[in-house]
């Protein structure tokens, strides 16, 4: 069995298990690797990161990580300008993600989702030449999911 990272949950005293569903500790960072990177919005990198993971992936993660996957890189073309990949992919994405809300492998699927949403509905209100104009500061990044109380 690997071994389980540890975070300590927002508004939580008590460490939570990250990812605990991965076969391999390896596979376990490399999935805590891509969250830091989309969180830091490294989209180019959470992509390479997260497509080695995808490869090899089963159901139901692989569709969990290209849903993630995908995110980035429509957040990643949003932040290079380009109105229609940027769409495209945050619509992909989001497609994919639903299925796993409200949490899955301890990620807060809905707000990721939410977030998500609305920034595509805000994006697709701008014209594809107006995408410069779309505020940066409303990327999510992806929540781990609270510990239950006890």
């Amino acid at each position: 069995m690997p071994r389980l990272a540890q975070q300590t949950a927002p508004h939580s005293p008590k460490p939570v298990s990250v990812a605990p569903d991965f076969d391999t500790e390896a596979d376990e960072i490399a999935f805590n690797t891509a969250i830091a990177q989309f969180n830091e919005q490294q989209f180019y990198a959470c992509h390479d990161t997260l497509e080695a993971l995808w490869v090899e992936a089963m159901e139901p993660q692989r569709t969990f990580l290209q849903g993630v996957l995908q995110l980035a890189v429509g957040y990643y073309h949003l932040l290079n300008q380009n109105w229609r990949g940027a769409t495209i992919l945050l619509g992909e994405g989001l497609s994919r993600l639903d299925y796993y809300c409200p949490e899955y492998l301890s990620v807060d699927v809905a707000a990721l989702v939410r977030t998500s949403r609305d920034n595509l509905a805000a994006l697709q209100a701008l014209k594809p030449e107006q995408v410069e104009q779309f505020p940066h500061d409303r990327i999510p990044t992806i929540r781990w999911h609270s510990a239950p109380s006890s």
